[in-house]
């Protein structure tokens, strides 16, 4: 067992990486990993940072392995950017931190995820560490392979890039199997419909309402037969999609609030409680805002969910309709998909198609989403 256990389908990418660890002269101090959704970045920026500590190269058993991996080693910090950006304060803390030396590893090692979701500012403040980085200090950045240029090019130009490749299904379906001990028919069914995302494969195969969510998206194309329902539909659309990011946020948010409450002196008395209550007023209102930013990241990731269900469906519409012999993404939706391609000209489902890309995009440039979400389904509705 070593560390790339976990990094599914990216024989090339592990080759590269165990060959930096190998050989000093083949290390550099910076990296960006790039690949589409599900593709296992950060999970390879992880197993990566876990072979650099590691005295063996990446056992995958030592002390250093272990912590690394469960994110509680002292050397190696993680940004997972819970808003809809990172904060310039939150990489300036982070950039000086990881200018120190090693206090227990090898390294001091930084992995960004999401890295093109860096504000401008944020991203002048990891340009300047990278640009003149520690001895011991590397940084691993993580972004989409659809969208590289949003990390800033300044930054890009500087980092070693690790490309990764949609993991194949039936690659994901024996680690379903094999790692998760899931029953070998539902692990192959989830790869099958997962669209090479293994995270949504594992959440498939386990979360029943995961996949009644999925149902309920990929069922919109033939209810829709008229403008009413259209609206309706919508209007269920984004409250699923709300309800869901408020299930995520009620435990996490109130626990939140009472730890800072504690942090700050709640209940306290004496001298020099009525300043740290303005103190704690201040630090409630900057959490508020971190708790709404990431409630309104989550609600847009349920809605990409069901979006990048749909275009699933539109593509194999097409794919059935023109005889390519190719795997469908949802094949469990074969007879829908069936009779989509009867009744519909691969010049309507091509228009469907972009109706749903364009409501992606809508979504990204914050268009509110009932409005977005709308305007899709009324297109979904002409064809």
């Amino acid at each position: 067992m070593t560390v790339w256990r976990d990094v599914v389908g990216q024989p090339a990418a592990v080759a590269e990486l165990s060959a930096a660890v190998a050989d000093p002269s083949s290390m550099t101090h910076a990296w960006l990993f790039t690949g589409p959704p599900g593709s296992g970045r950060s999970t390879a920026a992880r197993a990566f940072a876990a072979a650099l500590q590691c005295p063996q190269g990446g056992c995958g058993e030592c002390n250093s392995c272990r912590t690394v991996l469960a994110g509680t080693h002292a050397d190696v910090r993680e940004v997972v950017p819970e808003g809809l950006s990172i904060s310039v304060a939150e990489m300036r803390r982070l950039v000086q931190l990881a200018a120190r030396r090693p206090s227990t590893g090898r390294r001091q090692i930084l992995i960004i995820q999401d890295a093109d979701r860096l504000g401008e500012r944020a991203a002048n403040a990891l340009l300047k560490a990278v640009e003149e980085p520690a001895p011991d200090t590397v940084f691993l950045l993580c972004a989409p392979s659809d969208h590289p240029e949003d990390v800033p090019i300044t930054i890009r130009s500087r980092c070693r890039p690790v490309p990764l490749r949609t993991p194949s299904a039936e690659a994901i379906a024996e680690v379903l199997a094999t790692r998760d001990g899931l029953d070998p028919e539902t692990a192959t069914w989830a790869a099958s419909v997962s669209g090479g995302h293994v995270g949504r494969a594992r959440w498939l195969a386990r979360d029943e309402e995961a996949r009644r969510r999925r149902a309920e998206a990929l069922d919109l194309p033939m209810k829709i037969r008229g403008i009413g329902d259209a609206f309706a539909h919508a209007g269920k659309l984004v409250a699923a999609a709300k309800a869901e990011a408020t299930e995520i946020a009620e435990g996490r948010d109130a626990a939140e609030r009472e730890e800072l409450a504690v942090a700050m002196g709640a209940g306290g008395v004496g001298k020099g409680v009525a300043a740290a209550a303005r103190s704690a007023k201040a630090a409630e209102r900057e959490l508020e805002k971190r708790q709404k930013s990431r409630t309104t990241r989550n609600q847009r990731d349920a809605l990409d969910r069901a979006i990048i269900d749909l275009a699933g469906f539109f593509r194999d519409v097409l794919v059935t309709r023109s005889g390519a012999q190719v795997p469908l993404t949802n094949p469990d939706r074969l007879a829908d998909i069936r009779r989509a391609a009867g009744e519909w000209t691969p010049e309507s489902t091509l228009r469907r198609l972009e109706a749903v890309l364009a409501c992606r995009e809508a979504l990204n440039a914050n268009v509110k989403p009932e409005i977005a979400v709308e305007n899709m389904l009324l297109s979904l509705h002409r064809g």
